[in-house]
């Protein structure tokens, strides 16, 4: 009778561990880099672990490349054929304009991580209320690191770079670019490779971390960089609401609990380890890196005050944002965030080895 009644008892447990297993939701996740990208080994493994933990194993994760190219990601993740996914806001020109904010020079060297926590918080405050994300939820905010022109020559000072065929990406990078009377080339990072190989660019505006997941290094032997950088990129992880009636209130709090600014940071956390491996991939390939001079220096400044005022003027108009509070708040924010304590504690070792 024992052993039946064991028997029924393991069978039980069994078949509602099964259920269990069964009833786990899954988020399918759309990215868009390669598989060796940050985003990939470090950004969605840890949010997974995150999401795992905070749920007790009810919700995780499923990333699923190639489902489309970056600017398709905000209608991939809106008509369901993704749950979430993460965009760049410069590949969807005319879409967001809000989303310039953190992208202008600022001639301040400091870590995507603290620009990210400051970006999500000017999220929230100001530029949330303006819907440029209608169709989706914002789960985090992200800024990339210091933008630099890479080229097949060196280029020491803002008139070498006039005329120059420069990939951009959109965003303040097309703004400046046309500023600076160079010939931009829209181009995602992905073929910046093949096409500086080929002769089509002479060089390109990308991130310290393009010289290695991109393969930039191996084509362009040279860097301008400038404190800060020419340009940021702006960035938003997204997810379709209808992801929400599918998992219980609880489950929704658990996930919202390690996104936000946390992952927003993540975000930024894995920016600043990429572009370290990126100068240190270059260097070890006898890269050239040169500063602006002080002149150019001053040059840029007062082209970026003149996009900023533009930018400022416009979207305060068109977007019903007060865009001067909102910069103003986002560099308050920068300041803040810089004496707060990292999400690098949070991120498991394995991802960042």
């Amino acid at each position: 009778m024992y052993k039946k009644t064991g028997l029924v008892i393991g069978t039980l447990t069994a078949a509602i561990m099964s259920t269990s297993a069964l009833a786990q939701e899954t988020i399918t996740v759309s990215t868009w880099a390669g598989p060796n990208h940050g985003i990939n080994t470090i950004v969605w493994p840890t949010w997974k672990a995150w999401i795992e933990e905070a749920t007790e194993g009810r919700v995780t994760l499923d990333v699923v490349h190639d489902m489309g190219p970056p600017a398709s990601q905000m209608e991939i993740v809106a008509d369901g054929i993704a749950d979430a996914t993460w965009v760049f806001h410069g590949y969807n020109a005319g879409r967001f304009e809000l989303t310039k904010l953190p992208e202008f020079p600022t001639f301040e060297d400091f870590s995507s991580e603290h620009a990210s926590a400051a970006y999500w918080r000017t999220h929230q405050e100001y530029l949330a209320e303006a819907g440029e994300h209608q169709g989706v939820d914002v789960v985090a905010a992200g800024v990339h690191g210091p933008g630099w022109i890479f080229s097949s020559e060196h280029y020491e000072t803002l008139e070498d770079l006039q005329g120059e065929r420069i990939r951009v990406g959109g965003g303040v990078m097309g703004d400046l670019t046309n500023a600076l009377e160079l010939t931009g080339v829209a181009l995602p990072p992905t073929s910046v490779y093949e096409a500086g190989s080929q002769g089509v660019i002479d060089g390109a505006m990308l991130v310290p971390e393009g010289l290695r997941s991109f393969r930039v290094a191996e084509i362009f032997p040279y860097t301008l960089k400038v404190d800060g950088g020419f340009y940021r990129g702006s960035f938003t992880i997204v997810v379709n609401p209808m992801v929400w009636d599918r998992i219980s209130p609880e489950d929704r709090e658990a996930i919202e609990s390690v996104s936000g600014e946390q992952l927003s940071r993540l975000f930024g956390y894995m920016m600043d380890v990429v572009d370290v491996r990126g100068v240190q991939f270059a260097e070890e390939r006898g890269h050239t890196f040169t500063e602006l001079n002080d002149s150019d220096l001053e040059v840029l400044r007062n082209v970026s005050d003149s996009l900023v005022q533009e930018w400022a003027d416009s979207v305060t108009e068109s977007r019903g944002v007060d865009a001067r509070a909102a910069m103003e708040y986002f560099h308050e924010q920068l300041a803040l965030a810089v004496e707060e304590e990292s999400v690098s504690s949070q991120v498991p070792q394995e991802f960042i080895e």
